[in-house]
Order: structure tokens, then C-alpha cells, then sequence
């Protein structure tokens, strides 16, 4: 049930992010939240979408630097 729950975060993580990416500050604000509540192993599976996802979107890219912190 645990990682269930886990696994609908991440969904709605990405749900969320895909959202407000129009506006690249609000998009770096929710990954900043997302990133508080995501596990490490999520954190690199959440990385490795946002590498594809911003491919075409280079304005969200400098939010990127958010997870190497």
C-alpha cells in the first residue's frame, strides 16, 4: 500500500509539473516542492523524465539545476 501511495505521488509530481510548464518559474517552484517530498530513487527516475521532457522545452531546462543541489 505503501509504495502505492509513493508511486501516485510521482504521478502527480509529473501531472503537475506538465501542467505549469507554460511558466518556467512556476515550474522550477513546484519541482523545488517536489523535490522535499520524493525519495532519492524517485528523484532519479523524476530526473531522468524531465531530461526528455524539457528536451524540446530549453526555457525549463535551467530548472534542471535544482536537482543537483
Amino acid at each position: 500500500m505503501h509504495h502505492f501511495m509513493k508511486r501516485i505521488m510521482f504521478d502527480y509530481t509529473k501531472t503537475i509539473l506538465e501542467r505549469v510548464s507554460f511558466d518556467p518559474v512556476l515550474f522550477c517552484k513546484e519541482l523545488e516542492k517536489a523535490l522535499k517530498m520524493l525519495l532519492p530513487y524517485e528523484i532519479e527516475q523524476l530526473s531522468d523524465w524531465l531530461l526528455s521532457f524539457t528536451k524540446e522545452k530549453p526555457e525549463l531546462r535551467q530548472c534542471l539545476i535544482l536537482i543537483n543541489k
